[in-house]
């Protein structure tokens, strides 16, 4: 099942909550920023400063945000499921003719029927597609083949854990979470903490009640290697894919049509 949202709660400090989210976020990746700009330049490089772009599973919308701010004449449609992260997403971009947000379920095949357009220059996700397991992120993938233009783009920028490395793989962590570990104790947010937080905010109470009737506390699924999504999205009918920058622990892999 699908909706596009409509309206949020009025008197809400939405930038406020956008900002709280980048913090949080920003917590678990410190390069955050990092990815997001390489992402845009690349955006800029393949299709030009005027996308029309498809933010998949845009959460609060950070992707759209960060777009529409360097590329005021991009339009951009968010979907994602989880009704908090778009109510904040409302609120923030309320009242702008280039933003669109949509209510759909990545795993129901018919999701993409939601969406205002036909086609995208650039199709955008960050950090989210982890929660899906290898079977239904190929579909998707087949999906988003479809979606994008001949010469458009599709970016993801996402835990990548190549197996191949485990004693590396387990440095680059413990090593991470030290300086998670040094920022909380400093008064960073985590992810429990954060949506305690959501869940006390008379505006944000009821939408956080739903998502977790919808994900329960978080959702896991697979993290394959950054060559396993550049296979998938070549079969999938995208030309070429390769990283095009990467963390110790993540990877902003691009594909085009």
């Amino acid at each position: 099942m699908s909706e596009t949202v409509t309206g949020a709660g009025t008197g809400t400090d939405w930038r406020g909550w956008q900002d709280s989210w980048d913090r949080q976020q920003e917590w678990y990746m410190p390069d955050r920023e990092e990815r997001f700009r390489v992402m845009l330049d690349m955006v800029e490089a393949c299709v030009g400063p005027a996308p029309r772009v498809l933010d998949l599973a845009c959460g609060t919308g950070s992707i759209t945000d960060r777009l529409l701010r360097r590329f005021p004449d991009a339009v951009s449609t968010g979907v994602d499921l989880d009704p908090a992260l778009l109510a904040i997403a409302e609120g923030t971009f309320a009242g702008d003719e280039r933003v669109t947000f949509v209510a759909a379920d990545l795993k129901d095949p018919h999701w993409v029927q939601s969406l205002p357009y036909d086609s995208y220059d650039a199709v955008l996700t960050a950090t989210a597609l982890h929660w899906l397991h290898a079977e239904p992120l190929a579909a998707l993938y087949g999906q988003v083949a479809g979606l994008v233009r001949d010469g458009g783009v599709f970016m993801n920028a996402d835990h990548m854990i190549d197996p191949a490395t485990p004693r590396i793989n387990a440095a680059e962590r413990a090593h991470r979470h030290a300086g998670m570990d040094r920022a909380k104790a400093g008064g960073a947010l985590d992810w429990a903490q954060w949506w305690a937080l959501a869940a006390a905010d008379p505006a944000l109470a009821g939408p956080t009640a739903k998502r977790y009737e919808i994900y329960g506390e978080h959702a896991d699924g697979d993290m394959p290697a950054a060559g396993w999504h550049a296979e998938t999205l070549r079969a999938a009918g995208f030309a070429e894919a390769r990283p095009v920058w990467a963390s110790p622990s993540d990877t902003l892999l691009l594909a085009l049509k």
